[in-house]
């Protein structure tokens, strides 16, 4: 899933040497899935680093060789059976550049429906919801959204081009 690499450098500001740790990871995508009826697709699902089942739109990792654009159609059919008919990219992210390397591309999904099943993986226990996408900045500020990489896609989305 990760590897922790050590970097010995030289701060090209102090000139003082300096070891960091790079937690060095596949970068990842995020998707804003709206259904034909306008209706937003989100998963619900439980993570255990906060221990606590939270409200999400569709992502994940990046695979070796993938493009971004393939790993966004790829995992929202995977989480939650729906295919778009266009997904454009939204913009892209750092997660945690102090600490790590990799990126967060967010893509929108327009014109979903349903085509098949889930299919998950073995430790994703994902149940899918639809909601009104003007419920979004409610359920920001009360909470129910709280992944911050969800909530940077939904900012993408909001200061979009044309939006």
């Amino acid at each position: 899933m990760f590897n922790v690499r050590e970097d010995h450098v030289t701060s090209p500001v102090s000139g003082k040497d300096y070891h960091f740790f790079v937690i060095e990871a596949n970068d990842w995508i995020n998707v804003i899935p709206l259904t034909r009826d306008g209706r937003l697709v989100c998963v619900r699902q439980y993570r255990h680093g906060i221990q606590e089942t939270t409200l999400e739109i569709p992502g994940g990792v990046i695979d070796d060789g993938e493009d971004p654009l393939e790993a966004a159609r790829r995992e929202l059919i995977e989480e939650t059976g729906y295919e778009p008919e266009e997904i454009t990219l939204l913009g892209c992210v750092s997660p945690n550049p102090a600490i790590q390397n990799n990126r967060c591309f967010s893509f929108l999904a327009t014109g979903c429906r349903r085509v098949a099943e889930q299919n998950l993986d073995g430790t994703e226990d994902i149940a899918v919801e639809l909601i009104d996408p003007a419920d979004v900045p409610h359920l920001v500020r009360e909470g129910s959204f709280n992944h911050a990489l969800v909530v940077a896609a939904f900012y993408l989305f909001d200061h979009r081009e044309g939006g």
